[in-house]
């Protein structure tokens, strides 16, 4: 479910859309939601969600990575979650699709 909260947080607060899926016909900006590991400590949920920004140029894939860093930051506010840290971002092209990409992953706690 914190990928829902975090996909409607973002819809909120971003300029693009973001999705679960690679859609069909990809705008030229989207960010793709991907829960990657999760775990419980102390009956505490957490989860490392990877979020990747999509654009067209390199430039625009960096510029939407740190858009994508400060919002995903200021889920603290949220009262589902208790903390939020940056584990790493890096560019991470889409060799598949020949896109520019860049990549961040975040550690959630979580109620």
């Amino acid at each position: 479910m914190i990928e829902v909260i975090l996909k409607d947080y973002l819809d909120k607060h971003l300029d693009v859309p973001a999705f679960f899926n690679f859609p069909d016909n990809p705008p030229p900006d989207f960010v793709l939601i991907d829960k990657v590991g999760g775990g419980e400590s102390h009956h505490l949920p957490s989860s490392t969600i990877a979020f990747q920004s999509y654009s067209d140029s390199k430039y625009g894939a960096i510029v939407l990575n740190k858009k994508v860093k400060e919002v995903i930051k200021s889920t603290i506010e949220l009262m589902e979650i208790s903390r939020v840290q940056l584990n790493s971002d890096y560019n991470f092209p889409d060799l598949e699709r020949k896109r520019p990409r860049y990549q961040a992953v975040f550690n959630f706690n979580h109620y």
